[in-house]
C-alpha cells in the first residue's frame, strides 16, 4: 500500500521520523510536503493529499500540523478524506474500525515519537469493521 504524507512546519520533523517508520515496514508513500521546518500554511499541503485521496491516486495519508486540528480541517473539506485526529493509540485503532478514517492526524507538539509510532502502527493494523458502521459512514458527505 501506498501512503499520502503531508505537514506544516511544525510537522516536519515527526514526519520525516515517520517516513522512517513506514519505509522500515515496506510502505511506499508521496511526500507532499513540506520540506522543511521553514513557516509554511497547513491547507497548501493537507489540499494536495486530500485531492489525491479524492482522485483515488492514493487510498490512505498520515497528516502532521502543531496540534493536528488544522491540519484534519482542511482534509475534510474534501469528500472523499475521513481524517482523525488520533493523539493515543486507542483513538487511531477506533478511527480505522469504526469511522473507517483514510488519513490519520497527528499533533507533533502534543506526542513523543514513540507515541507516534504506537499510534501509526495501530492506524495501520486496524481494519474497518464495516456493518453498522457502514451506514454512519455514508451519512458524512453533504453533496
Amino acid at each position: 500500500m501506498k501512503f499520502g504524507l503531508c505537514c506544516d512546519h511544525a510537522g516536519y520533523l515527526l514526519k520525516e521520523q515517520v517516513k522512517k517508520l513506514l519505509t522500515e515496514k515496506g510502505y511506499e508513500y508521496v511526500d507532499f510536503g513540506t520540506y522543511s521546518e521553514e513557516r509554511a500554511d497547513y491547507p497548501d499541503f493537507a489540499h494536495l493529499l486530500g485531492k489525491a485521496i479524492d482522485a483515488q491516486e492514493l487510498p490512505m495519508g498520515i497528516a502532521i500540523c502543531g496540534s493536528g486540528n488544522g491540519i484534519s480541517m482542511a482534509l475534510n473539506k474534501h469528500r472523499g478524506v475521513r481524517a482523525a485526529l488520533c493523539w493515543q493509540e486507542e483513538l487511531a485503532a477506533l478511527a480505522r474500525a469504526h469511522n473507517d478514517a483514510n488519513v490519520l492526524s497527528l499533533p507533533a507538539r502534543f506526542i513523543s515519537f514513540e507515541e507516534a509510532e504506537k499510534i501509526v502502527n495501530a492506524f495501520l493494523s486496524t481494519d474497518f469493521e464495516g456493518g453498522r458502521h457502514e451506514a454512519r459512514i455514508a451519512k458524512i458527505p453533504l453533496c
